[in-house]
């Protein structure tokens, strides 16, 4: 079989509208983004997923330097960016529970820089180790590529998610950065707090104890106590924040639940 150069451009056109989406999703989803994962490494998994979904499909034949092909790779680099955009929301939300924690236990300025999320508290860094094999744990990657798989059967290339109607579900979703933050750092941030009454009464009890050398170090040892007892608690309210995070995809693309 004999292939003109004419067939080799309309296959190489076709095969770029999936593989655009992939891998702007592959560039904006938690695991997917991180630096570790480099950038030749995204692009062979960009390409092996492509041409995983390429027989499957019929795909149009449009030209990228028109003006019509210009706005379609617009338009599939902002699905494909906006789908992994929405769950990075949750990996927001773990990492304000942490600050809050860390805030609340006097561990605030015990900071590292992460090269995904900038310089966040250690106790963040934890739950984001600890977020990342949840993810992993319960199959979060398998279900983000069978969404993106399913994307193009639900929204073919040359249907636009511009508008709206889509924006405003991505900024009711960002409220979920502080609302699941506070979920999951709730027990820590109550315990925490009756310690703290606590440590009052006692200072308005005997005004010559010095708080700052009893508070302190009882506030930070009682707070990986709690931390290390309501771990159950926050991984479940880890999981539930990925699974919502994926029920709103879904119904950014319009997938059926």
């Amino acid at each position: 079989m004999t292939l003109l150069a004419a067939d080799i451009v309309e296959r190489f056109y076709m095969f770029l509208w999936p593989m655009l989406r992939i891998s702007a999703m592959l560039m904006a989803a938690p695991i997917f983004s991180l630096d570790s994962l480099t950038v030749r490494l995204r692009i062979v998994i960009g390409l092996v997923l492509t041409a995983f979904i390429y027989p499957l499909m019929t795909w149009p034949v449009i030209d990228p330097i028109s003006a019509e092909g210009i706005l379609e790779i617009v338009n599939q680099l902002f699905i494909g960016a906006l789908m992994g955009l929405m769950l990075q929301v949750a990996t927001g939300a773990i990492v304000v529970a942490g600050q809050a924690i860390a805030g609340s236990m006097g561990l605030s300025m015990a900071s590292m820089i992460d090269p995904n999320v900038g310089n966040v508290p250690v106790i963040s860094q934890v739950l984001l180790i600890l977020s990342t094999l949840v993810f992993l744990g319960f199959g979060g990657h398998v279900i983000l590529i069978s969404m993106v798989f399913d994307s193009f059967r639900v929204l073919p290339i040359g249907q636009s998610l511009l508008g709206q109607v889509p924006f405003g579900k991505v900024i009711a979703w960002s409220s979920m950065m502080f609302i699941g933050g506070l979920l999951i750092a709730l027990p820590v941030l109550v315990a925490l707090l009756f310690i703290n009454i606590g440590l009052g009464v006692v200072t308005r009890a005997a005004p010559s104890l010095n708080i700052f050398s009893v508070g302190f170090p009882a506030t930070i040892a009682a707070g990986f106590i709690v931390l290390i007892v309501s771990l159950e608690s926050i991984v479940g309210r880890m999981q539930w924040v990925w699974m919502q995070a994926f029920s709103h995809v879904r119904d950014l693309v319009g997938l059926v639940n």
